[in-house]
């Protein structure tokens, strides 16, 4: 017996909640019939895919190998979909971006309009998380592509580098911890350096793009996201290191705050990534190609 397509989005629908009512309702069934479907997968592929318990749903290690397979079988199918659709027209149906949260609301606003006036047969839906979810979720077929700052290891994904994204300094107005006749960030203060926690790739891209060696010099204080690092920033706990795309929509009206150009330009790098072989490259190629046009 073969699995069916239908089979496969419910034991996707099971991962996603983790509660046979609650899948089954997001997949408009009964919960007997959902479960019904999910013991005839496991009946067909002989292995026991979920753990029952009253309590929770638990996916046994078969059952997240076969559902990794499962996304990729059912994300096929929406490309193989989506092939005959470009076919007739480029940049339509479906597509799934995945945006880390240090570029999503300050290049996406200028973008995605831009995107669906080009394209306006193209459905376009967002996720915003860290780059190694976001990775991951590519690989697994849940995103078709993801806006990322580099350099970020990243396994069985084509890369496209689109542009260079400086960092800036941003101090409260006559701050304690800079001087500003000259700035040295070899000189900056112990505990002077606020940045964000570990996990996000700015804290890495701003360590090293910015050669900070001086472990001492970074605050042992950190923060969540770039709205609350520069809230301490203005309350003069530290100094920091921002993207220069954040500038306008993080600092614009803010008067307590200043930024700095850096003695010598550090800078992360804006990308996409697709996975490796994907039907669709030309198409996220473009996608790129606009971004690269908004940015000059």
């Amino acid at each position: 017996m073969t699995p069916t397509i239908k089979q496969l989005k419910y034991l996707i629908a099971l991962d996603e909640h983790l509660h046979f009512g609650k899948a089954s309702a997001a997949c408009f069934i009964s919960q007997s019939a959902f479960s019904i479907a999910i013991k005839e997968l496991e009946t067909a592929l002989n292995v026991q895919l979920v753990d029952r318990t009253n309590k929770s749903v638990v996916i046994t290690e078969a059952g997240r190998a076969v559902m990794s397979q499962a996304r990729h079988c059912i994300r096929d199918l929406e490309v193989l979909m989506s092939i005959a659709s470009s076919e007739q027209e480029p940049l339509s149906g479906k597509l799934t971006l995945g945006v880390i949260p240090t570029i999503a609301p300050f290049l996406l606003p200028p973008l995605i309009p831009e995107v669906l006036k080009q394209f306006p047969k193209l459905q376009l839906f967002l996720r915003e998380d860290k780059t190694a979810v976001i990775h991951e979720q590519l690989l697994d077929g849940k995103l078709d592509l993801i806006l990322v700052a580099l350099p970020f290891q990243m396994r069985g994904v084509t890369v496209m580098p689109l542009f260079e994204d400086p960092f800036l300094l941003a101090c409260r107005r006559d701050s304690r911890w800079i001087n500003n006749a000259r700035l040295d960030l070899a000189s900056l203060p112990d505990e002077s350096i606020l940045l964000l926690e570990d996990g996000h790739c700015l804290r890495d891209h701003a360590l090293e793009a910015c050669h900070l060696r001086n472990t001492n010099q970074i605050n042992r204080f950190a923060a969540t996201s770039l709205q609350t690092l520069l809230q301490m920033v203005v309350a003069d706990l530290g100094i920091t290191f921002v993207p220069a795309m954040a500038k306008g929509a993080l600092i614009g009206g803010n008067a307590a705050l200043e930024l700095h150009a850096l003695p010598e330009q550090h800078s992360r790098e804006i990308g996409l990534a697709w996975r490796k072989g994907s039907s669709r490259s030309d198409e996220f190629t473009k996608i790129g190609e606009l971004i690269q046009q908004l940015q000059q």
